[in-house]
C-alpha cells in the first residue's frame, strides 16, 4: 500500500547550490537523503514530492552550506498483512519464487505457491505442479496475499515479506483466468 506522509526535517543546501532556485534543490537533497530509506512505522521512503514549508537558512561556522527546516510530503511503500498484490516473478529458486511488488519484493515458498506438490526445474528455472502442470517462471505476473512481514533494521536486506498464492483467485493470472471459466462453464 502506498501513503503519502508529512515530514518535518532539516535539509542541507550547499554553497555551489546558492544561485539554483531553493525549493528544487530542496527536493533534490531530500530524495537523495531518504529514498530507499526504511521506517518500521512508515514503510520504504519512495520519493520526496513536494515541499510545503521551507525555513529561513542558518548557515554554521566552518560548513558554508545553508541548513533549512522543512516540512515536506513524502510518498511511502508500506506492505500490509491479508493485502492482495500483482507482480511479476524475478528469480525462481528451490525453495520458492521471488516477486517484485512495486519497490520491494517478496517470497511465495514452494509449499505456497499451490496446493499441488511442486517439483524445482533447474535447467528451466521454473517451479511445476505435478498433478496441474502448472508452471510458474521467471517474468510470469502473479497476484498474491502478504502473509508475513518483517521490518528489522533500516534497510531493505533485512526486510521480509511472505506471499501465499493458494487460495482461489490468487497465483498466476492465467490460472485465474482459468478458475473463472471453469467456474462459469
Amino acid at each position: 500500500m502506498y501513503y503519502l506522509s508529512k515530514i518535518e526535517g532539516t535539509v542541507r543546501i550547499p554553497p555551489y547550490r546558492f544561485e539554483d532556485p531553493l525549493e528544487e534543490v530542496a527536493i533534490e537533497t531530500l530524495n537523495e537523503t531518504y529514498n530507499g530509506r526504511l521506517d518500521k512505522k512508515l514503510g520504504l521512503l519512495v520519493s520526496v514530492n513536494d515541499i510545503e514549508e521551507i525555513g529561513e537558512g542558518k548557515v554554521i561556522m566552518g560548513d558554508g552550506a545553508a541548513y533549512h527546516n522543512v516540512l515536506f510530503n513524502a510518498l511511502f511503500f508500506k506492505p500490509e498483512l491479508q493485502e492482495i498484490i500483482e507482480g511479476e516473478v524475478i528469480e525462481i529458486a528451490e525453495f520458492g519464487a521471488f516477486v517484485r511488488m512495486g519497490p520491494m519484493d517478496g517470497l511465495v515458498h514452494v509449499s505456497q505457491v499451490t496446493d499441488d506438490y511442486i517439483n524445482y526445474d533447474s535447467k528451466r528455472g521454473a517451479l511445476l505442479g505435478k498433478e496441474s502442470k502448472k508452471t510458474l517462471e521467471e517474468g510470469n505476473k502473479v497476484k498474491a496475499r502478504i502473509v508475513a512481514v518483517s521490518f528489522k533494521g533500516k534497510s531493505m536486506k533485512e526486510t521480509r515479506i511472505g506471499l501465499t498464492m493458494r487460495q482461489y483467485g490468487l497465483g498466476r493470472l492465467e490460472w485465474i483466468e482459468n478458475e473463472k471459466k471453469k467456474v462459469k462453464s
